[in-house]
C-alpha cells in the first residue's frame, strides 16, 4: 500500500515533476487565446541555455504536449507549443541543436499528416523559420523529402480548395480568366513534370487529380484559356522535345474534359503546330506526335468541323518540311539549320498522324479524306521552286499518307471505296518512271480490295502451301463486286501488265504484283475472272520471252516468278484439279533445272541468275493447251474459247496507240495523269477497248 501512495505521488504531484517539465508547463496559460506566457518562456529558454544537456528532454516533452492537445483538437495550445519550438530553436546556435531539430521535425510531420490546412500553413511557417537557421555544425543524417513532399501536397490541396469554391461560383473570382489560368495550370504543370507517383499521397498525383478536376468543370467557352497555358509551357520550357511529358499533358486533357469540347483541343495543337511553323524540326514533330496521340483519344467523339482543317495544316507540314530540307534551313532568312534526317523524322510523325486522325473517322469520311490527299499531290507547276525532286518527295508523302489511311479502311462495296475520281489518277501512279512511288501505289491497292485482310497469309506463302490451310476468309462476289470489275477489270490488268515492263523493278516489286493479283483473286474472282487472270499471266510469260522487250536477266526471272506464284494459288481457288497439277508440275520441273524461274531463288539476299542470255525451255513454261484441257468438262468450258484471243493491254486506234507509245517517255506525273485521261475510253468516245 505505501508503494502505491509514493507512485500515485510521483505522478500527480507536481512539486515532484521534473524541473524541465515544470518549466514547460508554465509556458501554457489557462486560456489559450491569452497566447505563450512569456515570462516562463524566457525561464524555460534561459534553462535550456544553461543546461543544453536537457535541451532533448525539453524537445520531446514539448512534443508529447503538442501531441496531447492535436489529439484533443485544442488547437490553441498546440500553436502555443510550436511557438515555443521555434524560440528554442532561435535561442540555441550551438552544436546541441541538434538535440532539437529531431523533436521539431517529427512534430512539423505531425502537423502536416493532420487534415487542417491551418495547421499546414502553421508547419510549413514553422518550417521557412527553421530553414533561416544557420547552425554552427551541419547534420548529415537529416532528410527532408517528407516535409517537402508533404508542403508541396498541401499548397496543391490548397489550389484545389480555390478551384472548388470559385470554378461554378460567378459571384466570386472569375477562375477562367487568362491571368489566373495563366498562374494555376504552370503551377500543377511544373508540380506534375518534377515528381513521380511513388506513392498514393505524391504530389505528382495530388497534381492530376486537381488538373483532372479543373479540366473536368471547365464549359465550352473556357477550354482555350485552360489549355493556352499548357502551350505556353511547354513552349517556354523546351518540353515538345522530351515527348513524354507534353503526350501525357495532352492525354490528361483529353481524358478529363468534355468529349464534346475535345476538338477545341485539336484546332488549339493545330494552330499551335502553324505559329511553330519554322521552329526547329524537333519540336514540329513533338506538336505532331501530340495531336496523333489526341486524335486517337478523341475518336469517342468527333474531329467534326475541323476534319479538312487537321489534314490541311498536317499536309501543308510536309510541304514546308520538304522546302526545308531541300534548302537545309528552317527559316526564310537561312540562319538556322536542318537535317534531312531531323525532317524525315518530321515526315514520318504527320503520315503516322494523318493515319491517326483518319482512323477516328466513319468510313464515308475517309472516302472524302482520301480524295482530298489525291488532290494534293502536285503536279508540275503547282511549286515551280521545289524542282522536279521537290514535287517528286512530295508525291512520295503524299502517297504513304493515303498508305495510312487505306491500310485501315474498310468498305463492303469497291465502288464507293475505288470511284473513278480516285481510282483513274491513283493508277496513272504506277506509270511513274520512279519505282517507289510505283511500289506505294500497288499497296494502296492491294490494301483497299483486301477486305478481309487475307493479304499478310499470302505474302507469309510459299510455293508449296496449301491454299486450304491458309484459312483465307472469302465471300461470294457481290452484285456490286461484279460491277466494280466490269468497269475496271481491264485497266487494272492493263495497268499490271505495263508495271512488268519497268526495267527498274525490284525484289518488292514482283512481290507486290504477287499481293495485288492475289487479292484479286479471293476477293473478287468468279469463274470469267479466272479465266481473264490466266490470260494475263500467259501475257506476262510471253512478255518475258520477248526479245522487244529491254528487260534484264532479273526482269525476266522476275516475271516468270511472278506468273508460277501466282498461278500456283489461283489454281488452288476453284478450278478443277487437272489446272494445278499442270502447274505443280512445271514448278517441279523449274525446281529441278531452273530455280531462278521461282520466287524462293530469285527474291532473297543473293539470287541465283544464270549467266549470259536468259534461256528458257518450252518444259518449264506454262501450256496454254494443257490449261485449256484442263478447264475443258468443268464450269470453265464456256470461257475456255476465250483463250483463243490473245490477252494485250493495247488500245484499238492509230492515236490511241501512239498515246500508249508515249508510255516510255513520261517525265512527270502530269504527263502521266494527262495520257491516263486521254487514254481513258470514257473520254475517248470514238475508241473503245479490245474485248478481252
Amino acid at each position: 500500500w505505501p508503494t502505491t501512495v509514493k507512485g500515485c505521488l510521483c505522478g500527480c504531484c507536481w512539486a515532484l515533476r521534473p524541473r524541465y517539465k515544470r518549466l514547460v508547463d508554465n509556458i501554457f496559460p489557462e486560456d489559450p487565446e491569452d497566447g505563450l506566457v512569456k515570462a516562463n518562456m524566457e525561464k524555460l529558454t534561459f534553462f535550456a541555455l544553461s543546461a543544453p544537456e536537457k535541451l532533448d528532454r525539453i524537445a520531446a516533452y514539448l512534443s508529447e504536449r503538442l501531441t496531447r492537445e492535436l489529439n484533443r483538437h485544442r488547437y490553441g495550445y498546440v500553436c502555443i507549443a510550436m511557438e515555443a519550438l521555434e524560440q528554442l530553436l532561435l535561442a540555441c546556435h550551438c552544436q546541441s541543436i541538434n538535440l532539437l531539430v529531431e523533436s521539431f521535425l517529427s512534430t512539423l510531420r505531425l502537423l502536416l499528416e493532420a487534415d487542417k490546412p491551418h495547421l499546414h500553413i502553421l508547419a510549413t511557417n514553422s518550417f521557412v523559420k527553421f530553414a533561416n537557421i544557420e547552425e554552427d555544425t551541419p547534420s548529415y543524417h537529416r532528410s527532408y523529402d517528407f516535409f517537402v513532399a508533404k508542403i508541396r501536397v498541401s499548397g496543391i490541396r490548397g489550389l484545389q480548395g480555390v478551384v472548388r469554391k470559385t470554378v461554378d461560383n460567378e459571384l466570386l473570382v472569375n477562375i477562367w480568366e487568362p491571368r489566373h489560368m495563366e498562374q494555376i495550370v504552370p503551377a500543377l504543370l511544373v508540380n506534375l513534370q518534377k515528381h513521380t507517383h511513388t506513392e498514393s499521397e505524391s504530389p505528382a498525383e495530388q497534381t492530376e487529380v486537381c488538373f483532372r478536376e479543373l479540366l473536368g468543370r471547365a464549359a465550352y467557352g473556357h477550354i482555350n484559356n485552360a489549355v493556352r497555358p499548357v502551350l505556353m509551357h511547354l513552349d517556354s520550357h523546351s518540353l515538345w522535345e522530351g515527348q513524354s511529358f507534353a503526350v501525357q499533358c495532352f492525354q490528361i486533357i483529353m481524358y478529363s474534359i468534355q468529349s464534346q469540347h475535345s476538338h477545341l483541343v485539336i484546332q488549339q495543337l493545330l494552330g499551335h503546330l502553324d505559329a511553330n511553323s519554322r521552329s526547329p524540326a524537333s519540336v514540329r514533330a513533338g506538336i505532331v506526335r501530340v495531336l496523333s496521340e489526341a486524335a486517337v483519344i478523341e475518336a469517342t467523339g468527333s474531329v467534326g468541323p475541323t476534319v479538312l482543317e487537321v489534314f490541311n495544316t498536317l499536309l501543308r507540314q510536309l510541304r514546308q518540311s520538304v522546302d526545308y530540307e531541300l534548302t537545309g534551313y528552317y527559316d526564310t532568312a537561312g540562319k538556322h539549320r536542318t537535317t534531312s534526317t531531323e525532317e524525315k523524322t518530321l515526315q514520318d510523325a504527320v503520315i503516322k498522324t494523318i493515319g491517326s486522325f483518319a482512323n477516328t473517322l466513319p468510313v464515308y469520311q475517309r472516302s472524302e479524306v482520301m480524295m482530298f490527299i489525291m488532290g494534293k499531290i502536285p503536279v508540275p507547276g503547282i511549286y515551280p521552286a521545289l524542282g522536279f525532286e521537290g514535287s517528286r518527295m512530295i508525291q512520295v508523302m503524299l502517297l504513304k499518307s493515303l498508305l495510312q489511311v487505306s491500310e485501315r479502311y474498310e468498305s463492303n462495296n469497291l465502288l464507293t471505296a475505288l470511284p473513278s475520281s480516285f481510282l483513274e489518277p491513283l493508277l496513272s501512279f504506277t506509270l511513274m518512271e520512279d519505282p517507289e512511288i510505283r511500289l506505294l501505289v500497288l499497296s494502296i491497292l492491294t490494301s483497299l480490295i483486301d477486305r478481309h485482310h487475307n493479304a499478310a497469309k499470302l505474302n507469309a506463302a510459299r510455293l508449296s502451301f496449301d491454299v486450304s490451310l491458309l484459312e483465307l476468309k472469302e465471300n461470294r462476289s457481290s452484285r456490286q463486286d461484279n460491277l466494280f470489275m466490269r468497269k475496271h477489270a481491264q485497266r487494272l490488268y492493263r495497268h499490271v501488265y505495263l508495271a512488268c515492263k519497268e526495267e527498274n523493278s525490284g525484289q518488292n516489286h514482283y512481290q507486290a504484283l504477287f499481293s495485288l493479283l492475289a487479292i484479286l483473286s479471293v476477293e473478287l474472282a468468279n469463274e470469267e475472272m479466272v479465266v481473264d487472270l490466266i490470260r494475263l499471266v500467259l501475257a506476262l510469260q510471253e512478255l518475258a520471252l520477248s526479245n522487244q522487250e529491254c528487260l534484264s536477266v532479273f526482269n525476266r526471272c522476275g516475271v516468270h516468278s511472278l506468273c508460277a506464284a501466282f498461278l500456283n494459288l489461283l489454281s488452288q481457288l476453284g478450278p478443277p484439279p487437272p489446272l494445278h497439277q499442270h502447274v505443280a508440275q512445271v514448278i517441279e520441273r523449274r525446281q529441278k533445272d531452273a530455280p531462278h524461274l521461282l520466287p524462293a531463288d530469285l527474291f532473297c539476299d543473293k539470287p541465283r541468275l544464270p549467266e549470259g542470255e536468259l534461256k528458257v525451255d518450252e518444259v518449264l513454261l506454262f501450256n496454254q493447251s494443257n490449261i485449256c484441257e484442263a478447264l475443258t468438262g468443268s464450269s470453265y468450258s464456256s470461257q475456255v474459247e476465250r483463250f483463243n484471243t490473245p490477252y494485250t493491254p493495247q488500245l484499238t486506234g492509230t492515236s490511241s496507240r501512239m498515246k500508249e507509245d508515249r508510255l516510255s517517255k513520261r517525265k512527270s506525273i502530269g504527263d502521266v495523269v494527262s495520257l491516263q485521261i486521254d487514254m481513258d475510253p470514257q473520254f475517248c468516245p470514238d475508241t473503245q477497248e479490245v474485248s478481252v
